[in-house]
């Protein structure tokens, strides 16, 4: 058996849990140990994409306000 046969995946299409590799790549996400992890799968996706969003948002601001109008730039 190939690597995530033997796991739960999450459709994002159907919003259905499934067993193995049943449905295309592009419309599953995991894989998961256990079916009601990957049943939990938009809320973790959830929670990353705005952890990833604040850590953004951190990064771009970085440095901004000290190197603001200090004349470094030149």
């Amino acid at each position: 058996m190939a690597d995530g046969d033997d796991k739960y995946w999450y459709n994002l299409s159907t919003g259905e849990v499934e067993f193995g590799m049943l449905s295309a790549a592009v419309d599953r996400v995991g894989p998961f140990d256990t079916a009601d992890e990957a049943a939990h799968a938009p809320e973790k996706l959830q929670e990353r994409s705005r952890a990833w969003a604040e850590d953004d948002a951190a990064d771009d601001s970085w440095g901004s306000s000290s190197r603001a109008g200090s004349g470094d730039d030149e």
